[in-house]
Order: structure tokens, then sequence, then C-alpha cells
């Protein structure tokens, strides 16, 4: 359940986030507009650390929000967006569902940009940690 929790935190945060952004949630059908830029979300589970004997551990991993803009469409607006990530997901922020909390364990990461198709897709990556006990 702690994996559910997790994700209900970063991306219930995500989706607050205004202005909105149309969302591909991941494993949920999603048809991009031609024309109009959205934003692509996966996570990345670590494997778990043991700090102690027993059930308890810590989960960490990688929120990965994969900004996809159409080509040619310039960087103001994806700056933009980018600096809006960081500052919703700032180092130390901490997210909760259904009791967990979540907390982003560095300032989010910007990767290069990739061309897939049409689009021009920055991924960010928030690193988080959870601390699950039992």
């Amino acid at each position: 359940m702690s994996v559910l929790k997790i994700r209900a935190a970063l991306e219930t945060a995500l989706a607050a986030m205004s202005p909105a952004l149309a969302t591909a949630w991941e494993n949920t059908a999603y048809t991009p507009s031609a024309d109009a830029p959205y934003q692509r979300v996966s996570m990345l589970f670590e494997p778990p650390v043991n700090t102690e004997y027993g059930r308890s551990f810590q989960q960490g991993g990688m929120f990965v929000v994969a900004l996809c803009w159409p080509q040619g469409a310039g960087m103001a607006d994806l700056s933009a967006r980018i600096e809006l990530l960081r500052a919703t997901f700032p180092r130390g922020a901490a997210f909760t569902a259904d009791g967990l909390t979540t907390q982003v364990a560095r300032t989010p990461l910007v990767l290069a940009a990739i061309l897939e198709g049409d689009r021009y897709v920055v991924p960010v990556q928030v690193p988080f940690l959870a601390t699950i006990t039992s």
C-alpha cells in the first residue's frame, strides 16, 4: 500500500498546480492535442532501505514529470513550467496521502531534452523519500 500512498501524494500535488496542464497519468489512456503542451507522469522506485531490523523501511525513488511541448514553440512557456515544478516540489517539501508523508529529498533535476515525434520533451525528476513504519 505504501507505493499507492506515495503516488497519490505526489500526483495530488502535481494536479493542484496552477495553471493546470493536461496530464498523461501513468498507465491511463491519453490522446494529446496536436498543438498543445502536456505533461507525462511516471514513477521509478528504488530498492527499499532497511534502517533497522523489523518491518519498517525507507522507500525512495523518482517522480518523473516529462514536459511535452510542440516542437518550435520556443522555451519561454516550457521554462516557466520547469520553474513552477521546482517551486511546487522544493527540497524538503512534504506531501501526505492516507497518513503516509512523502518528502522531496533533493531539488528536482532537469534532464536533457529529447525529440519524440512532433514533441520536444524535457524530463524533470523529483527525488522522493518516505519512511514506512508498521
